[in-house]
């Protein structure tokens, strides 16, 4: 026979994993076993329930993430508020320059004076917010210790 009218049959497919997960293990939980079961899940962050029951029999450390939305929402606040002082910074510049442009010199500074007054406020209000934004960093702190494995955003 000839060897060359053989034909190779070809393997179709994903390759073989080369340590699969043959074993299957179930349990039942009840009602209130599972809610606390997944309210663990949740804080460990992870996304698949398998790899979760299986870190916590074989004592893997499971770190705990708790999303604080008070504080979600601040930071948003602070950020939008950030945004707002960079269109004022930007508008301030042009005002100086049509009240120069406008106006007389003594009429421009005299409304000069008005605004830099109004600046003067809005940097106190600057202050108060750095304040409470470094007291809530501090409280976060000292929660995030007291309770081990928390991390606060």
């Amino acid at each position: 026979m000839d060897t060359k009218n053989i034909q190779h049959k070809q393997h179709n497919g994903r390759h073989k994993k080369l340590n699969p997960t043959t074993h299957r293990y179930v349990f039942r939980l009840n009602d209130e076993d599972n809610a606390k079961f997944l309210s663990l899940f949740e804080q460990s962050g992870m996304k698949v329930k398998a790899h979760f029951i299986t870190s916590v029999l074989f004592s893997k450390e499971i770190k705990s993430v708790k999303i604080d939305k008070s504080v979600m929402d601040f930071y948003i606040k602070l950020t939008e508020l950030y945004g707002q002082f960079r269109t004022l910074g930007v508008n301030y510049n042009q005002i100086v320059k049509i009240l120069y442009r406008n106006f007389s010199e003594k009429k421009a500074a005299a409304y000069l004076f008005k605004l830099e007054q109004q600046t003067a406020q809005m940097v106190a209000i600057c202050k108060e917010i750095m304040a409470l934004s470094q007291q809530l960093e501090q409280h976060l702190n000292e929660k995030s210790t007291k309770n081990g494995n928390f991390t606060h955003y």
